[in-house]
């Protein structure tokens, strides 16, 4: 979906934004504990879909709200950046948001650590809601840092492993692959070349090949970022390093990175129609549960089969799983309503009709365990798949961090130097790279 979508298109330039945000709101989180959300009042909410499908979903969830509490009023904005949403709470006012949803799940750790957003634990506990009991594992750690629960789960993505079915037959290939071993094979299989270039490619791993990133990728070897201490773990886990290798493997294999990157600057957008996967121009793709529909529109001539990505040969038992991020939503400690706002946040997350009355408005993952399971879900068959990812106890998620995602930033990074050549060795890379993440998080506190 264009809204869901987005994350990973502003989830950087984001980053820089919530030291603002974190500014305009810290030692606040006390404002507005005291209002009576059982009186009359009105509340702000405030949310980045934009797409008309989107927004009419959002009006309906809402409705649905107000139907249950018919005494708060909610004014609904969106099309709303975090950027935006910090120039209003910095202006105050009757305008500004109680209730803001998010697409940046990499910044969690500064909205918590800052005060940005206010703790919602005290809320679940006097709700008499267990959070661990009622989102799925890898939402439950993506809207939390260090205990401080400032988050909440509104809707996810799972990624998964899109192919090209009728390029699968014509290679011979039977099933979609289970085992980076067998990917590799397929991938092979499906290359297609012409001259200095190809006419199919049986998958981009190039980190810049749209959501084939280092985090994406490597959750399939489900590494531990940090240790004890958090400190990075980069250099020590050797899981990182069996992600780079093998990455780089494949990068050298398909015909090199100089090859691939020429192929790929002469491909199509990747929230366009003319996606390469739709075009049929790469037969494999990692991707979110949004490109299905997106893929759909697009009108491809070949049937499109959907699996969980692939897992290291060791790890066979943990086949899939896949990497899940998602929505957040939260309450900002200069609201004054967060009674209120904890009423909205508590129906828009945790009642199962809603949430998946909002899931099937608009095609995302549902986010928690019962919404998962309810027969009331409507989708096509092969969104089955993400549903099932999403519910896989072993599914990763990226930890947060006290300064948001910049350690990814930093990780994605080495990744583009040691793909191309310009980084050679892979233990001093990881080493000098871990360093650094140290140096920035120890800036950051």
């Amino acid at each position: 979906m264009p809204g869901m979508s987005r994350k990973a298109a502003v989830a950087l330039a984001a980053s820089a934004s919530i030291a603002l945000f974190a500014t305009a709101c810290t030692g606040q989180s006390e404002s507005g504990a005291g209002d009576d959300a059982s009186k009359e009042t009105t509340i702000n909410f405030w949310h980045g879909w934009s797409a008309p499908s989107e927004q009419k979903g959002v009006k309906e969830l809402v409705a649905g709200f107000e139907k249950a509490h018919p005494n708060i009023h909610v004014r609904i904005v969106g099309n709303m950046t975090d950027d935006k949403v910090n120039q209003a709470l910095r202006a105050g006012g009757d305008n500004a948001p109680d209730v803001v949803s998010s697409f940046t799940t990499n910044n969690v750790g500064k909205f918590c650590s800052s005060g940005a957003f206010v703790d919602l634990n005290p809320f679940f506990k006097k709700a008499g809601i267990d959070p661990d009991a009622t989102f799925p594992k890898a939402m439950n750690e993506y809207t939390q840092y260090e205990g401080n629960r400032c988050t909440v789960p509104l809707l996810g993505d799972a990624y998964g492993l899109y192919y090209n079915k009728t390029a699968f037959e014509k290679a011979g290939i039977k099933s979609p692959p289970k085992t980076w071993s067998e990917f590799e094979a397929d991938a092979k299989k499906l290359t297609v070349t012409k001259g200095d270039s190809y006419t199919q490619l049986g998958f981009m791993p190039n980190y810049h090949g749209w959501e084939s990133t280092t985090e994406h990728l490597f959750a399939q070897w489900s590494p531990t970022y940090f240790d004890s201490s958090g400190r990075s773990n980069l250099a020590k886990d050797p899981k990182f390093a069996a992600g780079f290798t093998f990455q780089k493997k494949l990068v050298d294999e398909l015909g090199g990175y100089k090859k691939l990157e020429k192929y790929r600057s002469g491909l199509g957008d990747e929230w366009g129609p003319k996606h390469p996967f739709h075009t049929g121009q790469v037969a494999m793709q990692i991707d979110g549960e949004w490109r299905l529909g997106m893929a759909l529109d697009a009108k491809p001539k070949f049937e499109i089969g959907v699996a969980p990505m692939p897992v290291p040969d060791d790890q066979a038992d943990q086949y899939g799983k896949g990497y899940i991020t998602g929505t957040i939503a939260g309450i900002p400690a200069t609201s004054r309503k967060q009674n209120a706002a904890w009423e909205l946040i508590k129906y828009m997350t945790t009642d199962t009709d809603a949430v998946v009355g909002f899931s099937n408005a608009i095609h995302n993952v549902p986010s928690t365990l019962q919404a998962l399971k309810s027969p009331k879900l409507k989708y096509d068959p092969r969104f089955k798949t993400f549903l099932e990812i999403a519910s896989h106890p072993d599914s990763p998620t990226t930890p947060a961090s006290v300064n948001g995602g910049v350690y990814l930033v930093t990780i994605q990074k080495f990744g583009y130097d040691y793909e191309s050549g310009k980084a050679t060795d892979l233990k001093a890379g990881l080493e000098q790279t871990a360093r650094q993440i140290d140096t920035d998080m120890a800036q950051a506190q």
